[in-house]
């Protein structure tokens, strides 16, 4: 679950049904090459609406790159000339101008790349990473753009620009010292080659997970061994396999295939097998082609040199340079007072699951491919209701139906389904509305998981809100995760899991979308710190656990009744079940990553480094042969590289924040569905995007510094 960056970090691009048309049926287009470079025959480069995703093909990539990166830096020699003023109107409005075309053309290539990749838009994808790389190294290191810059900040109009504009160009200066700018010329082109080979490697990384994930599946021709999975599990494995043409039922690797296995099948030795080519993807001991490990060596060495090259004695240091978190010993010191509030709790939780486990299930050694199954028995068992019940009650329709209520009624809006170009038939699109009607944002909708798409959820920004010469630019967002398709003729159900997942995506969404800023470079989750990016998200999550929401968004997919309010009672009582094991896991994470780019001994390799630290906090030691580096596509191939901590980081602020809806309720008729204090968050949070420090915004709707309290008592550790 994260937000994503596209210029910098490109997510990668991907081939739609579309680009099977005949390639000779558009040789007279091929034949002249200008032509791809106008916006008439190459929708890359028209700006002038949505992106026109049914028109994209492989073969507009490298033209559209070309000429928009030609353009690029024929302006940018144009504005570090002295004929050019040092102004915010005759310098930086037209730089961001052109940036935003290149980074929307590249969007959408590294969009489709992520969702629906394919031979010859991966080939074309990877041919123009490195020039836009390239690009943006140049940029952070140009001496003439620093110096313009440097001028304006000292000139007497920077203290009429508006806050958010002082803010742009602040971050600008901060963003040139970080990008090389102050590096001595001879140092320059090695930095340049560091970044641009770090590019490489994490979409090669990405690449590696994607098809050793999709390089294993396996048929099952007796359903006895598929005992206690639920129906619609069985029902979508016999799907898959009907696709390819074979009798029984095919499991893959997917989170829709491989997580009800790990939950619910009662067949120890298919979970084992098929645990074991889960965490072992993308290592050793697969193809060695698709081997991430030299990929992990290499990108922590230059990750490395980068940052002694910048002064800083490691990457973490640099990392850290522009979040809210000051040095990795103050992350360091979070996350271990963190560890050492919860693990108590995890160790009682795994005591009961082994003492469970051996009572009921005759299992006396619990195995980590046995934690799932045996957590969801213990659950059953305790709370009397399993995920499957729970499930049948959340049709996707009603779900979204219950999801867009608490966006109306928080923030007054309105959403509608609308129509716009899409990259594949699942996509929904939508138009987000004020009371007045106008329109603040849309967003696309891509639920589905499919072999040609990345796996994880995320959202990323398509368009961003900015003031132009014809009015506001509104908004638009991408929406993307990995649920279970529609089997049976019947709606896709979602696991609550999936529930939470989903709101915690369109929480990013609101904070892309919700922004007043008029500035591109802090609009949105632009100039967000990283470690506060996730504030909008995790807030979201919240409601997911409110009985006047979830109500609202049920039906039983066979009797079309609403959850009863027992079973809701009973998933409440278990909200908190084994909440210390999740928790220790997620700092096991948080902590690797920052000692992986902070302190690691020389000498140490990741797997070392990952085991110590497991000695150290985790409850569940995995097997020797789990390889969960390789496809921690987080850090390696994503933008929280040093930054995995901010999920519990900025879990502290949004659990505060939350709590200020919950101390209201008991006064207000809706409960948390409070608009008052809606309009508050969405003024103070989500309006401000990166136009000021985050811990501004939150004080500004807090009224004070934030506190850990409500995020302990939210996981049941208070």
């Amino acid at each position: 679950m994260e937000a994503v960056r596209t210029v910098t970090q490109p997510a990668g691009g991907g081939r739609a049904p579309e680009y099977e048309l005949e390639i000779a049926a558009f040789a007279p287009i091929l034949s002249v090459r200008s032509d791809f470079r106008t916006p008439a025959m190459n929708p890359l480069l028209d700006f002038s609406g949505l992106p026109r995703y049914r028109d994209i093909r492989p073969e507009h990539v490298t033209p559209a790159v070309d000429q928009l990166l030609a353009d690029n830096r024929a302006l940018v020699a144009r504005l570090v000339d002295d004929a050019t003023p040092a102004t915010w109107d005759a310098f930086v409005a037209p730089l961001e101008d052109a940036n935003e075309r290149l980074s929307r053309a590249w969007g959408q290539v590294s969009h489709l790349h992520s969702v629906l990749d394919g031979p010859e838009l991966r080939e074309a994808y990877n041919a123009n990473l490195p020039k836009i790389t390239q690009y943006y190294a140049e940029l952070g290191q140009h001496a003439g753009l620093f110096r313009k810059y440097k001028r304006l900040a000292a000139a007497p109009e920077f203290a009429t620009l508006t806050p958010a504009r002082r803010k742009v160009i602040d971050n600008e200066l901060r963003d040139f010292k970080l990008g090389g700018a102050e590096l001595p010329d001879a140092r320059k082109p090695r930095f340049m080659a560091i970044q641009e080979e770090l590019s490489r490697l994490s979409a090669k990384f990405e690449e590696n997970l994607l098809d050793a994930t999709n390089a294993w599946s396996k048929w099952i021709d007796d359903e006895a061994e598929l005992t206690g999975l639920p129906e619609d599990a069985k029902a979508m494995f016999r799907e898959l396999a009907e696709a390819d043409g074979k009798p029984g039922w095919k499991l893959n690797l997917q989170a829709p295939s491989y997580l009800p296995v790990m939950q619910y099948c009662a067949n120890r030795a298919l979970r084992e097998e098929m645990y074991r080519a889960y965490v072992t993807r993308a290592s050793e001991f697969g193809p060695q082609a698709l081997d991430n490990t030299p990929l992990i060596a290499r990108i922590l060495e230059l990750r490395q040199e980068a940052a002694r090259m910048l002064g800083f004695d490691t990457y973490a240091e640099l990392s850290l340079e522009p979040k809210m978190a000051q040095t990795p010993a103050e992350v360091l010191d979070f996350l271990d007072t963190l560890a050492r509030r919860a693990k108590p709790y995890a160790e009682r939780d795994m005591a009961e699951l082994r003492e469970f486990a051996a009572r009921e299930l005759d299992l006396p050694e619990l195995m980590a491919w046995d934690i799932a199954w045996a957590s969801e028995k213990l659950r059953e068992s305790r709370y009397a209701y399993s995920e499957t019940e729970v499930k049948r009650y959340l049709q996707e329709p009603r779900v979204l139906a219950g999801l867009f209520r608490v966006i109306e009624t928080l923030y007054g809006l309105r959403i509608q389904p609308d129509s716009a170009p899409v990259w594949h038939d699942d996509v929904k699109f939508y138009t987000l509305t004020d009371r007045q009607g106008q329109r603040v944002g849309q967003f696309y909708l891509d639920l589905y998981a499919r072999d040609t798409k990345r796996g994880g959820a995320w959202m990323d920004d398509a368009i961003t809100r900015r003031r132009k010469d014809g009015g506001i630019q509104t908004p638009v967002a991408y929406l993307t995760c990995n649920f279970q398709r529609p089997v049976g003729g019947r709606p896709a159900l979602l696991t609550h899991d999936d529930v939470i997942t989903l709101f915690h995506e369109f929480g990013h969404g609101l904070h892309h979308l919700l922004t007043r800023v008029e500035e591109l470079g802090v609009s949105g989750i632009n100039g967000v710190e990283w470690d506060a990016v996730e504030l909008p998200s995790q807030f979201m999550e919240n409601f997911c656990w409110e009985w006047d929401v979830l109500k609202h968004m049920t039906a039983h997919v066979d009797s079309g009744e609403p959850l009863p309010r027992a079973l809701f009672d009973k998933m409440l009582a278990a909200k908190n079940f084994q909440a210390g094991m999740q928790t220790v896991r997620q700092i096991e994470f948080s902590l690797f990553d920052m000692h992986l780019h902070h302190d690691r001994a020389p000498g140490v390799s990741a797997l070392q480094l990952l085991a110590d630290i497991r000695r150290r906090v985790a409850v569940v030691i995995p097997p020797e042969y789990n390889r969960f580096p390789n496809n921690f596509s987080h850090i390696f191939a994503g933008g929280y590289a040093a930054g995995y901590y901010s999920y519990k980081w900025a879990e502290v602020l949004s659990a505060d924040a939350y709590s200020l809806f919950e101390e209201e309720a008991a006064a207000h008729v809706g409960g948390v569905l409070n608009p008052e204090i809606g309009q508050r968050f969405w003024s103070e949070i989500l309006a401000q995007g990166g136009s000021r420090p985050a811990l501004e915004s939150f004080k500004a709707f807090r009224g004070r510094e934030p506190t850990i309290d409500a995020l302990l008592r939210h996981n049941g550790m208070a």
